[in-house]
């Protein structure tokens, strides 16, 4: 059945534009906060349900913006492992304790951003096809399982100092390919059901508005602003997630 609560849409409205926001340019990270905004009001698992659809749709708009500025190379390393991701979390989403998986996201989330602010400057390294493939299964894990995927992609792309316009059209192209990927659990396990589906609808018009904010954020914004809110935005929901597991696990 539709979900029909006013307190619902009361907040997805927001967290369907901040994630369109985050889709449009504003990193992968920024996004972290609907599903968790949405759960407010539903079951984390509908939440997820509904948003994935949206996020599908924003994909077809974030591609046609950013598609002239991919590092394919960057995508080739990084899919094997984020289909292998993908399948993980089809067997586990039913079984795997939540406060586990974002207790290591929120975890590494910190750990990552701390290196990166107070270790010694170092310069930009290229990742290769090992690195590529772990992180790629953990963005296809967390992007499965509750739609965080940005952050450990973050992990592995923001270190290879990528030109801006670069780093946000690898960005699109990944999630939209692990999105499509991520269509074939969620069908499997019942949650793209017709009252899911009719929520979503609903939801539609706030896509192209998301992600067109995003576009003019990231195009306004100089490349140094964008890697500041990128491990920003990263830190806060890595704070996010652990406050999330040790208030599960308590």
């Amino acid at each position: 059945m539709m979900i029909t609560d006013p307190y619902f849409y009361l907040v997805a409205v927001p967290a369907v534009l901040i994630y369109g926001i985050g889709k449009g340019g504003l990193g992968g990270a920024l996004g972290v906060v609907a599903v968790p905004l949405i759960s407010l009001t539903t079951h984390p698992s509908t939440a997820a349900a509904v948003l994935l659809p949206l996020l599908c749709l924003m994909d077809l708009f974030a591609v046609a913006w950013h598609h002239r500025h991919v590092c394919w190379r960057q995508i080739r390393q990084i899919i094997p492992g984020a289909l292998l991701g993908v399948a993980l979390a089809g067997l586990l989403m039913a079984r795997a304790p939540t406060w586990l998986l974002t207790g290591f996201i929120g975890i590494a989330s910190i750990l990552f951003c701390l290196h990166h602010w107070f270790s010694p400057p170092v310069p930009a390294r290229a990742g290769g096809l090992g690195q590529g493939t772990l992180w790629g299964t953990l963005t296809g894990l967390f992007s499965t399982t509750i739609h965080a995927g940005g952050a450990p992609a973050s992990m592995y792309l923001l270190p290879q100092q990528l030109e801006k316009r670069l780093l946000v059209g690898t960005m699109a192209v990944l999630f939209a390919l692990i999105n499509l990927m991520k269509l074939v659990p969620y069908a499997l396990l019942g949650q793209l059901n017709p009252g899911n589906l009719q929520t979503s609808l609903m939801l539609v018009p706030l896509v192209p508005v998301g992600v067109w904010l995003g576009v003019w954020l990231v195009r306004t914004a100089s490349q140094q602003l964008i890697y500041r809110l990128c491990y920003g935005l990263l830190f806060l929901s890595g704070l996010h997630f652990l406050q999330l597991s040790l208030r599960s696990w308590w």
